[in-house]
């Protein structure tokens, strides 16, 4: 930003930036609406963030962040406790429940094994997974992990640790979405999509 722009605007325009998917021209357009705000509703929105950060901390089950020991879903006693769908960050388990048609548990890991960015496997929570399959109850892990390089490398990764357990282990189908054009699908999608076939 131009020398001319105040420190304090500078810093929260800085700020904005730094979320994911923002780049300056929004940060500047999220920094002045902020300043357009009244005091109270500012308030209310530092407020708001304060608080989410002090309050939330992962479920003492499946590491999704709750403001209590154990998140909604854990504690329900109407959901699947046979099957646990394996995600890589709190916001997939949002994306499931907003489709209504799963009705298991969670395990969030909060990232991928990733060695070119220094996160092994201790780095996530793959620990408290297994812990979970001691019991025998669970006969279905999930894997619903990005289609991506890292995604697929921790989905096998924990297959191996989890097929000698006895538990069946199932991945995503991935392939074409639907309303999706054959023409302008890539290659690896379009051999997922042949790889995936279902019988019609």
């Amino acid at each position: 930003m131009a020398d001319y722009t105040a420190l304090p605007l500078l810093r929260l325009t800085e700020q904005f930036a730094r979320l994911p998917g923002i780049g300056i021209k929004t940060a500047q357009r999220l920094a002045y609406y902020v300043l357009s705000l009244s005091k109270e509703e500012a308030e209310a929105f530092a407020s708001a963030v304060t608080d989410a950060h002090e309050s939330l901390h992962y479920c003492a089950v499946c590491q999704n962040f709750t403001d209590k020991d154990v998140c909604p879903i854990c504690d329900s006693n109407t959901r699947d406790r046979t099957t646990i769908c394996v995600v890589e960050s709190p916001k997939d388990v949002t994306a499931f429940e907003r489709v209504h048609e799963y009705n298991g548990l969670y395990h969030v890991l909060h990232g991928l094994v990733s060695p070119m960015d220094g996160i092994g496997p201790d780095s996530l929570k793959i620990r408290e997974l297994l812990s979970r399959l001691n019991d025998g109850a669970v006969r279905e892990v999930i894997m619903a992990t990005n289609p991506t390089i890292e995604g697929e490398a921790t989905a096998m990764y924990l297959s191996k640790l989890i097929k000698p357990l006895g538990v069946k282990v199932t991945r995503l189908a991935f392939g074409l979405p639907v309303g999706g054009n054959l023409e302008y699908a890539d290659e690896v999608t379009l051999f997922k999509a042949l790889e995936n076939r279902n019988e019609i």
